[in-house]
């Protein structure tokens, strides 16, 4: 499922018009990004957890020829699912 396929489905199962509920979506996206370049972290109840981790710097080898490279450290994003996730999907 894609953003665009979300978007139908909200949009048929609540009656709200497809543009409206692209906004909504679009805001959740936006508001969870901002969250998370600023360093918090966002719960949502019942669904899971999106935070930030640190990633180490480390060395990799270029599976083409073999070659040691440098992968620098960088800041990734995470979620966890929350119990009721799990529960839903098994």
């Amino acid at each position: 499922m894609n953003k665009g396929d979300l978007i139908n489905v909200i949009s048929e199962r609540t009656g709200i018009q497809k543009t409206t509920v692209q906004v909504i979506v679009s805001e959740v996206h936006d508001t969870i990004s901002r969250a998370l370049k600023s360093g918090d972290s966002v719960k949502i109840a019942g669904f899971g957890t999106f935070h930030v981790t640190e990633r180490q710097a480390r060395q990799g080898r270029n599976p083409r020829t073999g070659e040691v490279v440098d992968i620098p450290a960088k800041t990734v994003p995470k979620f966890r699912a929350g119990k009721t996730l799990k529960d839903s999907i098994c």
